[in-house]
């Protein structure tokens, strides 16, 4: 059981980083909107959004997929016929996907591409957070 305890506050602190990266990498899409590409300012956002995405959440993102996997894999592969599992996956695979398209956004951006409002990127910031509850209610509540 000791290595489901450290594997389970590894998957959490690694979830807590990458969580914090998909929070704050579309508020700064929100401010790099806000200057024209290739000034001053927005050569910092360029800086900022590309260390936050592959010095803390590239990392984080892989570190909570494999001790995830690692989980399951100490709890016993039956773990995977529960239902709130399914669910809980099926919301990681949209924050993956959200990660992905963050990605793709900061190099649109990098490359002076504004193809989306500072409100989209305001609306895109929410998406996390509600797959981040739906992703805690399953594993918490396991409701089916």
């Amino acid at each position: 059981m000791d290595w489901y305890v450290w594997t389970k506050a590894l998957h959490i602190i690694a979830m807590t980083a990458w969580m914090a990266g998909l929070f704050y990498l579309p508020r700064l899409f929100v401010y790099h909107t806000r200057h024209a590409a290739g000034s001053p300012a927005a050569a910092t956002f360029e800086v900022m959004e590309t260390k936050l995405l592959r010095i803390i959440m590239n990392p984080a993102m892989i570190v909570t997929l494999v001790s995830g996997v690692a989980l399951i894999g100490v709890l016993g592969w039956d773990t995977l016929r529960e239902g709130w599992l399914h669910a809980k996956l099926g919301l990681v695979l949209g924050l993956v996907a959200f990660h992905m398209m963050a990605a793709r956004w900061r190099r649109e951006l990098a490359s002076g591409q504004f193809r989306h409002s500072e409100r989209f990127y305001r609306v895109a910031n929410e998406g996390p957070t509600l797959l981040l509850v739906g992703i805690v209610v399953f594993v918490v509540v396991k409701p089916f």
